[in-house]
This record gives structure tokens, C-alpha cells and sequence, in this order.
């Protein structure tokens, strides 16, 4: 068991989410930083799809019984009280009664937790991931005690990994919409730096650089999304779609975050400058 002191900012459980119920209105949702989740999961030799912590920071849990435990994804300080002293990326066995406060991150924007064993929550719909906008997915609060599933008999490989990769440069391809914007927009898009704003979330990263106009005035009917997906409402400021975002959306996109470079955005922090270059692949 772990007890969950304090639940933080952002606090969630993820996995690799819920594919294959979009045409029931249900997006996929999962870990916004799915490369950082699975690292968290093989290093304490559970299966990827293992559910984790994802918070943004301020988490505290209590060990009610040994663990090996690992935080991945953001960079940060790690807190312990009654056990060993643990790192971002390190391999921690720690006993009973240890405590463990993730502060907020000095570089990135999400960390996850995972414990041998994983999380033993409740899923829906297959996945135990919380989506957020949905509001479904077994939900995580202060004072809850969470189970731990049974010790996995794997080996443990490495004790220690290297960050995950981040960029500030992504890539992107044309959107659906990409006709209904304007020569200059495009230029912009790919040459200018947009800077992430602090109102993002999980559902989408909102940027705020020169606006992006509209050579077509008139409404989008709701059409298909996807991850990556690049909106750009009436006002002209970029979204960028993450895990949460709604499986249909009316504003036109422009373009489509390559899936490699998605990770990035998801991690990228309040007043960071992305820079889009396009990429026919």
C-alpha cells in the first residue's frame, strides 16, 4: 500500500490509455509524456502499460510497505523522509514508512511515479487513466491508500537511466485546415517562435505568439481530432492537442505536431519558446 499525503498539481494515475472508443465519444487520454511513463515502468520491471503517477509537482506519498519506487520525466528534487535519498531516474529501494514529496520541476513540466508492481486502481473502459476531460478514469486524492500489485519476478536491469529527450524545435506536417489560412500565417507558424502559455493542460498547450488569419471567415462543423493536432480558435493563438483532447473540435487546424515530438510539447513549461519547422515526412 502507499498513502497519498498530498496530492499535488496535475495529480493523476495514467497508463498508455484508452484506444478504440473514439466512434463512443471517448478520447484515448493516457500518460501526456508516454515516452517518460514506459521508462518509469521498465525500470522497475513492470509491464508499459502498468499505471503510474503523473503530477506537475507537490505530490507527497507515504510507503506503507517496502517498495522500489521511480520517478522519471521532469527534472526536479526529490524529498525523502525516513528512507534513502532519491533521484529522477534512479532505481530506489526504500523501506516501510519512507515518505517521498516530488517538488515542482526545475526543467519539464510532468513526472511519473511508478512503483514495482503498479498501481492496483480501478479501470474503465480497460485503462486506468483519469481523463480529464471526460471525467472518467479512477480519480486520485489526498488521504487515499492506494494497493500495490504483486512483485512482477523480473529482473531489475539498471539502477539508473539517462533524461528522455526533449526538443523545442518540432516538427510538424499540413493540417486538414491548412487552406483556410492565409500565406503569412503559415510563414509565421514556421518561422516565428510561439511561446507556451500558463492556461494549458492536458486536454491542449496554448501558445500565444502572431496571429494566425483566417483567409476562409467562415465556421467549421465539428470534424475528427487528433494528438498533435494544431487549432487555432477565432483569436488566432495556437492549441496544441495533448492526451485529453476532445475527439472532435470546430476550429480549423492548421497543422499536426509530429507523434514523435508530441512528448515535448507535453513537457514544455509556462514562457518556453517552440519553434515549428515543417516536415513532409
Amino acid at each position: 500500500m502507499i498513502e497519498i499525503i498530498n496530492q499535488g498539481i496535475g495529480s493523476s494515475f495514467q497508463d498508455l490509455g484508452r484506444p478504440g472508443y473514439k466512434h463512443l465519444g471517448v478520447g484515448r487520454s493516457g500518460a501526456a509524456d508516454r515516452p517518460s511513463h514506459s521508462l518509469a515502468n521498465r525500470l522497475v520491471g513492470n509491464p508499459e502499460s502498468a499505471a503510474t503517477i503523473e503530477t506537475c509537482g507537490g505530490l507527497s506519498v507515504r510507503l506503507v510497505d517496502h517498495a522500489v519506487v521511480v520517478v522519471t520525466g521532469a527534472r526536479g528534487v526529490l524529498d525523502v523522509r525516513h528512507g534513502p535519498p532519491i533521484a529522477v531516474n534512479g532505481v530506489a529501494h526504500m523501506p516501510s514508512g519512507s515518505e517521498i514529496t516530488v517538488r515542482s520541476p526545475d526543467d519539464g513540466m510532468r513526472y511519473y511515479v511508478a512503483v514495482r508492481g503498479g498501481f492496483e486502481v480501478e479501470p474503465v473502459l480497460g485503462s486506468c487513466s483519469f481523463d480529464t476531460l471526460a471525467g472518467i478514469g479512477p480519480r486520485l486524492a489526498s488521504g487515499d491508500r492506494v494497493a500495490v500489485g504483486p512483485d512482477p519476478h523480473t529482473p531489475l536491469v539498471a539502477d539508473f537511466a539517462s533524461p528522455q529527450p526533449w526538443t523545442t524545435h518540432i516538427d510538424i506536417a499540413e493540417g486538414p485546415r491548412r487552406d483556410w489560412f492565409t500565406d503569412e500565417a503559415w510563414a509565421s507558424l514556421t518561422s516565428v517562435g510561439y511561446v507556451v502559455s500558463p492556461t494549458g493542460n492536458r486536454v491542449g498547450a496554448r501558445l500565444s505568439g502572431p496571429l494566425l488569419e483566417r483567409r476562409q471567415p467562415r465556421e467549421l462543423p465539428s470534424e475528427g481530432l487528433v494528438e498533435g493536432a494544431i487549432q487555432v480558435p477565432p483569436d488566432g493563438q495556437p492549441i496544441v492537442m495533448l492526451a485529453d483532447y476532445p475527439v472532435t473540435g470546430g476550429y480549423p487546424v492548421i497543422a499536426v505536431v509530429a507523434p514523435a515530438h508530441v512528448p515535448s510539447v507535453a513537457q514544455a513549461r509556462p514562457g518556453t519558446t517552440l519553434r515549428f519547422r515543417h516536415s513532409a515526412g
